[in-house]
């Protein structure tokens, strides 16, 4: 393999090294277009009904297996050297079998990492050609791997969490616009302001949860109207270079008073994601950062409405390695980017939930969002 400042050879080389530590003892590693495959080449091929594979193994040079019509695209832009095609008239379980013979996979009993969301047409193709094999997941591999962020991926973050901010403090500054919205509409200038700072697109579904629907964590968006005084669960990213933001604020709009209860539960939440924010650093375990938010929304009797992990890690995908959920053993490390969003929700009621992605230091985190953490938009 070539050794380059470039990341995707050096990723290559490290998912190559991976599969023969101990903790996987694979065989092979066979991605199809994903985040995983970008994150080992940078390319970003979408999923077809064609066989688009890459295989890693740890004794041989990885080998990408691809339509005739992508092959001199992936050959200018990846790092692989070994490329090979399949033309449309050819059949592609025969490509894959040559390919698994030249590797050494059809003459044992491979341990073979396929794909986490990889199409089941291609994992019954791999079965029939390796009917001996045992089967695991690619995360087995490529998980500690991804889990802590380089630093040209910790800037594309920074840079779509600035995105982010800057349409928090859009939105603070319509403040009575925004009254007589329909959740809808509110996502739609959501997704335009996105754009306008920079942004590719959102990294999911713009959440405007407002009123009781602010108290359905998932909810998304709809033909409710926003009323004065109504709290507003907003939760929202975008992209930039591939790696999304993920943040969220409550916020209550117009000069109407909010709903009896709504300061003491805003407080509580912000306090408690202040105390999950001090609790990150390199060798906390997740469930402390979890405990953290948890027992001081616990403590103040709101411990039944806070129904959901306190965060989860951020890269390629907006939900990854690591999570941050109550009893999680995994250690922090410098590098790892998550989020930190406790929440409270009262159904019929309101929702509350405050959230910043953080990446942890040597000696502690440092939030990827700066913008007011309070509910008030005046």
């Amino acid at each position: 393999m070539t050794d380059t400042d470039a990341p995707y050879p050096r990723r290559l080389d490290a998912a190559h090294d991976r599969l023969a530590d101990a903790d996987v003892d694979a065989d092979a590693l066979v991605l199809f277009p994903s985040t995983n495959l970008r994150y080992l080449t940078g390319l970003d091929e979408h999923p077809s009904e064609r066989h688009f594979l890459l295989f890693v193994v740890p004794d041989a040079d990885p080998v990408f297996l691809v339509p005739a019509l992508s092959g001199e695209q992936v050959r200018a832009e990846s790092a692989v050297a070994d490329v090979r095609t399949w033309a449309d008239d050819e059949d592609p379980v025969a490509a894959v079998e040559a390919v698994a013979e030249d590797l050494a996979l059809a003459n044992d009993a491979p341990h073979v990492l396929v794909d986490d969301t990889m199409h089941a047409r291609f994992t019954q193709d791999l079965r029939r050609v390796l009917p001996d094999a045992t089967w695991g997941l690619a995360e087995d591999a490529l998980a500690d791997l991804r889990v802590v962020k380089d630093d040209a991926e910790v800037a594309a973050l920074r840079r779509a969490g600035e995105a982010a901010d800057a349409v928090v403090r859009d939105l603070r500054d319509r403040g009575e616009e925004v009254v007589g919205m329909t959740e809808t509409e509110v996502a739609r200038l959501v997704e335009d302001r996105l754009a306008a700072h920079g942004g590719t697109g959102v990294a999911f579904e713009v959440i405007v949860g407002s009123g009781p629907n602010g108290a359905m964590p998932h909810h998304t968006h709809g033909d409710r109207v926003v009323e004065a005084g109504d709290p507003v669960v907003l939760d929202f990213g975008t992209r930039v270079d591939g790696y999304p933001s993920d943040q969220t604020r409550t916020l209550v709009f117009g000069d109407e008073s909010p709903p009896e209860g709504f300061r003491e539960v805003h407080r509580v939440v912000r306090e408690a994601q202040e105390a999950a924010v001090e609790a990150v650093e390199p060798g906390v375990a997740v469930g402390a950062v979890d405990a953290a938010a948890r027992d001081a929304i616990t403590e103040a009797g709101y411990g039944e409405e806070f129904v959901h992990r306190t965060g989860h890690g951020v890269g390629l995908d907006v939900h990854e390695e690591p999570y941050v959920v109550a009893g999680g053993e995994r250690e922090l490390e410098p590098g790892m980017v998550f989020s930190v969003e406790p929440g409270v929700y009262l159904p019929g009621e309101f929702g509350v939930r405050i959230e910043d992605l953080v990446v942890v230091t040597d000696d502690g985190c440092v939030r990827l969002n700066r913008t007011d953490r309070g509910w008030r938009t005046d």
